[in-house]
């Protein structure tokens, strides 16, 4: 006959787990030390860091240390220039991985011309991986006398004055002039490269009250475009172009504006020239839409092309 046992003296539930854990319990607590050791020394190393009389020691602890940077594998990188990344990044291979700041560095990569922001990744043993988003130059903005490069959506994008191949690359970009040419430059741009003859004329176009545009020639032709019908008078523009070769003509400006006819200003002659004029020449005339220029005679056509002028 079995004696009934006092409870008091049975071990307990988690005496029994501990005595049967007991052996993974040791290499457990060896590897949570190991880790509390090299927490604190990492942590050792950056307060001392700072202090220029533990840096001779602090150097020889890290070249030690197995840790070594391997890799840098850099993504999205196309005008920033590699020895500015290089810098803002702060180490490079060979150096101990441990031993610099992610989110400075992503911090100081931020801050780099043409650069919207950044991804830095730490992966050990040795591996650094950047993704680079920059802002893509779009066009160049005049404003007030002042010059930036902007992005698609207008927004400025940060330069620290480019010289060489870089600038020359810039100088190809558009360039677009007035108060709000940045935030309206996109559209007009891409109906410009639909019509590649006719961009391949133009060097500059400007906002006019903030509502059209002018495009500047590379012959000092002015031409004038309408108010929300760019691309109609682009397209008539280009066939133009293509049937009397309109843009390679010594005018001062080419007027859009009326959907049922274009107008041509001619250069005024010469002083010396005597010639006199054909009475029967068109004289000039009010600017129907508000823009004050009737300096020189005018000529005006339907829609097939300019009239040219009599001898």
């Amino acid at each position: 006959m079995r004696r009934p046992t006092d409870s008091s003296d049975r071990p307990s539930r988690l005496s029994i787990f501990l005595r049967r854990q007991k052996r993974l319990l040791r290499p457990l607590l060896l590897v949570l030390l190991l880790l509390g050791l090299g927490v604190g020394c990492v942590t050792a190393f950056r307060h001392f860091g700072s202090d220029p009389r533990f840096a001779p020691l602090r150097g020889r602890i890290i070249n030690m240390l197995p840790l070594r940077i391997t890799e840098i594998d850099v993504t999205g990188c196309v005008l920033t220039s590699e020895p500015s990344l290089q810098q803002a990044l702060g180490v490079r291979t060979g150096d101990f991985i441990l031993g610099f700041s992610v989110a400075a560095a992503r911090e100081r990569i931020d801050a780099l011309p043409f650069v919207d922001h950044s991804v830095v990744e730490r992966h050990l043993p040795g591996t650094i991986i950047i993704h680079l988003f920059e802002r893509r130059p779009f066009a160049v903005w005049q404003n007030h006398g002042h010059f930036m490069l902007i992005d698609r959506e207008g927004n400025q994008v940060r330069d620290q004055g480019m010289t060489g191949k870089d600038a020359e690359a810039f100088m190809q970009l558009p360039l677009v002039v007035g108060p709000d040419a940045n935030t309206a430059a996109a559209a007009l741009i891409d109906e410009l490269s639909a019509q590649p003859e006719v961009r391949s004329h133009v060097v500059a176009a400007s906002r006019v009250g903030q509502r059209r545009w002018n495009l500047t020639l590379r012959n000092g032709t002015t031409v004038l475009l309408p108010e929300g019908q760019e691309v109609a008078a682009l397209k008539r523009l280009a066939q133009l172009q293509e049937n009397i070769k309109i843009l390679d003509r010594p005018v001062i400006a080419i007027d859009m504006r009326l959907p049922d006819r274009l107008i041509v200003r001619e250069a005024p002659p010469a002083p010396n020239d005597n010639t006199d004029r054909d009475k029967g020449d068109t004289p000039p005339q009010a600017d129907p839409t508000g823009d004050q220029d009737t300096s020189a005679p005018w000529l005006s056509s339907p829609q097939t092309g300019p009239r040219r002028r009599r001898a």
